[in-house]
């Protein structure tokens, strides 16, 4: 197998995660042969190189939803793991949700399977980065606010 063809991550870590706390059905895994088509944003990011490093890195889980309908991708959630000094370098994952013009269309269901796939990779902690107005909506997944705050500078254009 070309090393472009080879998935983002072990399609059978899905076969792992507890999927009876979860009622969606879909094939979550990309592969780089596949990485551009239809996916959320993918006019705005080129890949190549990159992709290559992020997979080979092991620390990253991308996600994508497809409307088989339409046969293109409306959802796309990246799952970074941190690992975390304060913690004994105990794993923590981040979860970027990709998507404005598709919400209220149940892709609450990528959104838990990022958890079970979080508890999955014994993560002792899981934070979405949302907007203030997008609290609502994960606290109806089980997700408090937190008292921490979070800043964010962009050093770069991109």
């Amino acid at each position: 197998m070309k090393s472009d063809e080879i998935p983002m991550f072990d399609p059978s870590l899905l076969k792992e995660v507890d999927w009876n706390q979860n009622t969606a059905t879909y094939t979550p895994v990309i592969s780089p042969t596949h990485h551009a088509e239809g996916l959320v944003l993918c006019q705005l990011t080129e890949t190549g190189v990159s992709f290559e490093h992020t997979k080979k890195s092991g620390d990253h889980y991308v996600i994508v939803v497809e409307d088989v309908t339409l046969g293109q991708s409306v959802a796309m959630a990246t799952l970074i793991l941190e690992y975390k000094f304060i913690h004994s370098c105990a794993k923590r994952e981040r979860i970027d949700v990709v998507s404005n013009e598709c919400r209220g269309r149940q892709l609450g269901k990528l959104l838990s399977t990022c958890t079970l796939l979080s508890k999955k990779l014994n993560c002792y902690k899981i934070t979405p980065e949302c907007l203030p107005q997008n609290v609502g909506f994960y606290k109806t997944f089980g997700y408090t606010g937190s008292e921490e705050n979070y800043f964010m500078i962009r050093v770069s254009p991109s």
